[in-house]
């Protein structure tokens, strides 16, 4: 399947649209509109800034093979939405009026949870490098094992006729 037709991308960019279309309300909002403003347009900031990064990052993993590459651009996307829900809260908080469109936010949110927890469960862990960092090696692997790929044998004048 083509990224752009799987539903985690197209979630993504429906999650990244409808953060753009708040960012424009806060943006669009007058200092008497809201007590904070200067607030209101800071979490806004990061709604943008953190949308964009969801498809963004699925792209980044969608067609690499490796487990850590797959996990580490995994786990941005789950932060990056989440940080997201988070500042609809800062938002309402402070005085956002439209909260149709963040309750309509967080239920597309709500919806990528599901997508994305189905499509990490898709990631082959015995795919892999071994992560030297040690934070998304597979089971049983650990960052200071040996690498077995070590102990193939590597003679450069094998090559020299290629």
């Amino acid at each position: 399947m083509k990224l752009e037709n799987s539903a985690i991308y197209i979630k993504a960019n429906m999650i990244e649209r409808i953060s753009s279309k708040i960012v424009d309300l806060v943006n669009n909002y007058t200092y008497k509109d809201v007590t904070n403003l200067e607030y209101l347009k800071m979490q806004a900031s990061f709604i943008a800034e953190d949308s964009l990064k969801i498809p963004v990052k699925i792209a980044g993993a969608w067609n690499v093979e490796l487990y850590d590459i797959k996990m580490e651009n995994a786990a941005i996307v789950r932060r990056s939405a989440r940080e997201v829900r988070t500042h609809l809260m800062g938002l309402e908080i402070h005085g956002f009026k439209e909260t149709e469109y963040l309750d309509l936010l967080r239920k597309e949110i709500d919806e990528f949870r599901v997508l994305f927890a189905e499509w990490v469960k898709t990631f082959d862990p015995w795919n892999y490098i071994i992560d030297r960092w040690g934070l998304f090696n597979p089971p049983g692997v650990n960052y200071d094992d040996k690498d077995p790929d070590d102990d193939l044998p590597f003679d450069p004048p094998d090559f020299e006729d290629l």
